[in-house]
């Protein structure tokens, strides 16, 4: 047999072997067990399946495409290089199909874990609260996994995924360590907001305000520096405003390092320096819910990493960010970016519900009516019960044992409110069996 007729026999045989593998990739609603309040909310399993399929759809169609060629008169003369290149192409579809297959597959097998994958579901209807800003943004679907390591990270949504495709739900991983306390809304809630700085424009509206307008501080290098570090600034604001200092000290738990990371400055780094990254934090609190517990709390993160210590040209930068930290962040919260429609972010936050004092009041009023508790959006229980923590009204224990039974209460609440809905019944009567 020549070398031609070798070749042709072979691709065809690789073709064909590469359609049989991709045929066995299954839809996870085949393939993985759950219970009904840990899986996946249908508009998100919907959209990653539809991804998923239109992937194996359009891969089967371009190998049959391929053996159609091979066995035609072009496929026949075409040398076997040629031949090569084209049948290289579809392996390499292949595993970019896979490689998204995996994405998700490790976000959805969690779902099969006990008390786990009910409470990832839960996060997931939080981290909805979390984006929600009715009339200004379209929120996409959230889903949320368990990784290692000490920081949250998101594959925003609509963003290109590997392989090619857009992403069509936001996928946030959360550091295993926090599951279950309060920290884990200041991990959650600044994903969550760099999913809501992209929807809403921010980063690009506000850049063209920094570099735009003449600044009271004139100070270049540390204007320079808020523009570097802006989207993260951004997360971390959207995150204290929807929990107030449970961000803060989230933050503290996540940045809490040896003293030469913390006190590190790499301008590559999109981060502020860890030490002001939780200045920034108490200062953006203060701004938006003024209380002494700000100014404490930024004590409490300099006695544990004193600056006694730091060279001068660190300190003198520290002195000179913090002193511009005012203006800057009056700049950002009173922002009008147009997807807003000519509010503010100070205005669209909703922040009189998260003032401290009122965070006190309602935690003494769902410890005489607990039923209330299950009531209050997600984003605004974690606010609450991470304040009374911070305050010494509500024992860590204590907190870990109500998060869980929350997050189990919303993952039931929103699988039973959803089947309700299906079924043309009213969601009424399933949350009121909840209780």
């Amino acid at each position: 047999m020549d070398s031609a007729r070798a070749a042709h026999r072979l691709l065809d045989q690789e073709a064909r072997a590469l359609l049989t593998r991709v045929a066995r990739i299954r839809p996870f609603v085949l393939n993985e067990p759950m219970l009904p309040a840990a899986a996946l909310l249908p508009p998100a399993q919907i959209a990653i399946e539809r991804l998923l399929a239109q992937g194996r759809y359009e891969l089967k169609a371009g190998i049959g495409a391929f053996l159609r060629w091979l066995h035609g008169p072009a496929g026949r003369a075409a040398s076997p290089a040629l031949a090569q290149r084209r049948f290289i192409g579809l392996r390499l579809r292949f595993n970019a199909v896979l490689t998204q297959l995996d994405l998700f597959s490790d976000v959805i097998t969690q779902r099969s874990e006990s008390d786990n994958g009910v409470w990832m579901s839960g996060l997931d209807v939080v981290s909805a609260d979390g984006l929600a800003v009715p009339g200004y943004l379209v929120p996409p679907p959230v889903i949320c996994y368990l990784d290692r390591g000490i920081g949250a990270a998101i594959r925003r949504a609509r963003t290109r995924l590997p392989g090619g495709g857009k992403n069509p739900v936001a996928i946030i991983r959360i550091p295993r360590e926090r599951m279950i306390g309060s920290g884990i809304a200041s991990s959650l809630f600044h994903e969550v907001g760099h999913q809501a700085a992209a929807l809403l424009d921010l980063v690009p509206s506000l850049m063209a305000v920094l570099k735009g307008e003449p600044h009271a501080s004139g100070d270049a290098q540390v204007w320079f520096l808020f523009e570097r570090w802006l989207s993260e600034i951004l997360a971390d604001l959207w995150s204290v405003a929807r929990v107030g200092l449970v961000s803060t000290l989230g933050l503290i738990g996540v940045v809490s390092l040896p003293r030469a990371f913390v006190f590190r400055l790499n301008l590559d780094d999109p981060h502020p320096m860890p030490w002001l990254r939780v200045k920034i934090s108490c200062a953006i609190g203060a701004a938006l819910y003024p209380h002494p517990q700000w100014a404490r709390t930024a004590g409490l993160w300099q006695g544990f990493y004193p600056l006694d210590r730091l060279d001068p040209a660190r300190r003198d930068l520290i002195g000179r960010v913090e002193a511009t930290l005012p203006e800057f962040i009056g700049l950002v919260i009173n922002h009008r970016p147009a997807a807003l429609q000519g509010r503010s972010l100070r205005e669209v936050l909703d922040l009189d519900a998260r003032q401290p004092a009122r965070l006190l009041r309602r935690f003494e009023t769902w410890r005489t009516r607990p039923a209330l508790l299950y009531r209050a959006p997600p984003a605004l229980a974690f606010a609450v019960l991470g304040q009374a923590k911070a305050d010494g009204r509500l024992r860590p224990e204590d907190e870990a044992k109500l998060l869980a039974r929350l997050l189990t209460h919303w993952a039931m609440r929103s699988t039973l409110d959803t089947k309700a809905r299906c079924a043309g019944w009213a969601a009424t009567p399933a949350r009121a069996a909840l209780h």
